[in-house]
């Protein structure tokens, strides 16, 4: 470390070959302008680029002792360029500024010396206070106004512009923030400021003169989904994170599994469901509740499986509690929001990136349809080799209801379980016959919506989620595991359904073909009524499930509607519970409220910096 150097300027640098050397040589002109000539330094923070500003900053570097490259063969993102960059700096002042020059620089004296002096231990350039508003075109100004507007509203921020591309920082004021922001790229500029404010640090806004370069196009996903997203998670940890304690996530599970309770209520009549219920055998309920928290270990060992492809070991036994959380969350929440937790969970407590966290879900869905779609299929081939199919067809496209379930219901959970089948069977297919494909059209369909420097990212992204989904599940050593397990969890989820229909005294008396019939219209009904469910109508999928349930044996058996709609309902009811309970253990030991224990994980710090931030 060169100890004579007192200012650093870091020069985020990508494809910017038309201008560095000119950035770089201002930038050295006005520098000495106020300081003396070894009292400064410019490092270029070149990220991946791929034309020839490598070439260029190698030789500026190699004719100047004074400037410094730093290389990086993959992109960074912003933010992670600039922290690699002042963590080899040697000044105790640290500058940077976009290499455009969008800011005049008759302002660097001034940013550098209001932390050079002590007076404050970060400063920023603005756009937007009122004594100098920058004159920008309305596509980007607008957003910008929206997205300060927002910053401020949501994250206490007293700062105007917080995107300015012109900031310097203590070096103590840098260590301090370092490890707390999260964003690797243009979020990160706004959370050290948020994160500095919060930290009591001195912090110094003052107006510059800004002309727009280029034509900067404004992009859909960065704007809106990149940076709200980021606003999101910020205001989440500083504001709410904090207040959640072991309490506070036992309230939490409660109040869902309380909620999730009510939700049944919401889509099924209880008239004659409850007179049924009233009258099922309280030990063989019990039963098909053990045998339904049996297939938990297993849920949890399937994943673990796929997560060791992806090459992040863990354990089943975490592993079923985190499955437990993001379940009892999906009986709150339509479309299986649950997952979401279930990926930052895995994320927070052992480093899980996002794009590999939803790539896992992926390919667990995906196992799961198609293990419904086995077991469906084969009784559909057995019922059309015995004639079964009309009184089936019958059942589904009669007038009328079945009992107090409308028929036009269970039409629609059948139609829809047969699409997500066809759907599962061709993600599989896709994903053996694509497993060694090296094809950029994912990058290049991307590129065809935005040209920003973001969509690289956003591409890189896309493309990791793919390839693990591939990697979990495109080996036939993987792909044999993992539909192994998932067809045995299945089997134990209609062995449930099965139990709660002798409960309610269906099939006594019937001989052994007959109970063998039941069991097969058991595994039908079951996988077909799970199929329904991925149509998000409903939270966990109520009343589409019992829908399809109860038609399917009202068609194929002599069982009627009322003792098969009780069936459906309690064997639906038991599961749930089962789930709810299990979630709020798990919040409880896990102590997993949606967003707490990132502490726990010593390894997301090093996954975080190979991801994008607007994850």
């Amino acid at each position: 470390m060169n100890r004579s150097v007192e200012v650093s300027v870091v020069l985020p640098a990508y494809n910017e070959a038309n201008t560095i050397e000119g950035t770089v040589r201002t930038t050295l002109s006005t520098l000495s302008s106020f300081l003396p000539d070894d009292s400064y330094e410019v490092l270029v923070a070149e990220d991946g680029c791929d034309d020839r500003t490598p070439e260029i900053a190698d030789r500026m570097a190699a004719e100047d002792p004074r400037v410094r490259h730093f290389h990086s063969d993959e992109r960074l993102g912003r933010g992670g360029a600039l922290n690699r960059a002042f963590e080899a700096a040697d000044g105790d002042v640290l500058v940077y500024f976009d290499t455009d020059l969008a800011t005049d620089m008759k302002h660097l004296e001034e940013l550098v010396e209001r932390v050079r002096s002590g007076e404050y231990d970060v400063a920023t350039g603005s756009r937007w206070m009122r004594e100098n508003v920058a004159k920008r075109p309305a596509k980007r100004g607008v957003p910008s106004r929206f997205y300060n507007l927002f910053v401020r509203l949501f994250l206490r921020s007293d700062l105007r512009d917080h995107q300015c591309g012109f900031k310097a920082f203590s070096r103590e004021a840098f260590e301090t923030l370092r490890d707390d922001v999260k964003d690797n790229h243009w979020f990160w500029d706004t959370e050290m400021l948020v994160r500095a404010q919060r930290a009591g640090l001195r912090v110094a806004e003052f107006p510059v003169d800004w002309t727009p370069k280029g034509d900067t196009k404004v992009d859909l996903v960065r704007d809106v989904f990149g940076m709200g997203s980021q606003i999101i998670r910020t205001w989440w940890e500083l504001s709410v994170e904090p207040r959640i304690d072991r309490k506070v996530s036992m309230a939490v599970g409660v109040l869902m599994t309380l909620v999730a309770i009510a939700l049944m209520t919401v889509y099924i009549d209880f008239g004659e469901v409850l007179r049924q219920m009233a009258q099922a055998d309280p030990v063989l309920v019990g039963a098909a509740a053990a045998v339904y928290l049996l297939s938990w270990p297993l849920r949890g060992t399937r994943y673990r499986d796929i997560l060791d492809e992806l090459g992040y070991p863990s354990s089943w036994k975490f592993l079923t509690g985190a499955i437990f959380i993001s379940q009892t969350g999906n009986l709150v929440f339509p479309a299986r929001l649950g997952d979401g937790v279930r990926a930052y969970v895995v994320k927070a407590r052992r480093g899980v990136p996002y794009p590999s966290g939803f790539a896992s879900l992926a390919a667990e869905r995906v196992f799961d349809l198609l293990s419904l779609v086995v077991l469906a299929g084969s009784v559909l081939v057995g019922l059309t080799l015995t004639g079964g199919t009309a009184d089936l067809i019958a059942g589904i496209t009669g007038s009328g209801s079945v009992g107090t379930v409308d028929r036009s219901t269970a039409r629609i959970a059948t139609a829809v379980a047969a699409v997500v089948g066809l759907g599962a069977i061709v993600a599989v297919g896709a994903i053996v016959a694509s497993a060694r494909s090296d094809s950029q059209f994912i990058r290049r369909a991307i590129g065809r919506v935005s040209n920003d420097s973001y969509a690289d990212l956003v591409a890189g992204v896309v493309e990791r989620f793919v390839s693990d989904l591939q990697r979990a599940a495109g080996t036939r050593k993987a792909f044999a595991t993992v539909g192994l397990s998932s067809l045995l969890i299945w089997t134990l989820d209609v062995a449930t359904a099965f139990l709660v229909l002798l409960a309610l005294g269906v099939g006594s008396g019937a001989s052994a073909v007959g109970m063998v019939s039941l069991v097969a219209v058991s595994f039908f009904a079951v996988s077909v009524g799970n199929l329904a469910k991925v149509l998000p109508l409903s939270p966990g999928g109520i009343g589409l499930y019992e829908a399809a349930f109860t038609v399917l044996v009202v068609a194929l058996t002599p069982i009627p509607a009322a003792a098969a709609l009780g069936a459906a309902f309690l064997d639906h009811a038991v599961k749930n519970i089962v789930t709810a309970i299990g979630g709020i253990v798990s919040m409880a030991s896990l102590n997993v409220s949606l967003t707490t224990a990132v502490e726990e994980s010593a390894d997301v710090r090093e996954h975080d910096s190979t991801e994008i931030a607007q994850d």
